[in-house]
């Protein structure tokens, strides 16, 4: 079997995943893990699938060809999450200004951290007015990187864009 990565973009209808589904189904594969969502009217998604060797090219071509839809299919990467690797979970939340993904990113990957998941969202303040900006991050920081030295960086950080972050 061919682990493949899935990227799916396209604008929100009902059976965008049915469809994508019954392409990698017609082609021996099976949906392993993914990552869906709808934002301000577009789908967006990842899917790992696996598929026999054999009929990986067909299932790219296949899924070239869905109507409405812009998807991609290349071989998967390696795990990020190895043993000599450790988990850091960032919670972020402040006034909304433009900035902070970058200024956050920017620090974590300074120090070799990676990404591995990332939400954010905005909202209303309660009582306060303005906007909200909420982050969870779940990031892979190699086994030689100080993750105390990380934290710090991102504590640092933080005062100077005024939101509060606590990582775990």
């Amino acid at each position: 079997m061919t682990t493949l990565v899935l990227t799916v973009v396209g604008g929100d209808r009902a059976g965008i995943v049915a469809s994508v589904a019954d392409v990698v189904a017609a082609h021996g594969g099976n949906w392993e893990n993914s990552q869906l969502a709808e934002l301000a009217g577009a789908f967006a998604g990842i899917v790992e699938v696996s598929v026999p060797a054999e009929r990986a090219e067909a299932l790219r071509t296949a899924l070239a060809d869905l109507d409405g839809l812009h998807t991609v299919a290349m071989p998967a990467g390696s795990d990020a999450a190895s043993p000599s690797h450790r988990q850091l979970v960032l919670r972020v939340l402040g006034n909304d200004h433009p900035g902070i993904v970058r200024e956050l990113s920017s620090a974590l990957s300074a120090h070799g951290v990676s990404i591995d998941r990332m939400t954010t969202q905005t909202r209303d303040a309660a009582m306060a007015g303005g906007r909200l900006f909420e982050a969870t991050v779940v990031a892979s920081a190699p086994g030689d990187v100080d993750v105390a030295a990380v934290a710090d960086e991102i504590e640092r950080l933080a005062a100077e864009i005024q939101v509060d972050v606590t990582v775990d």
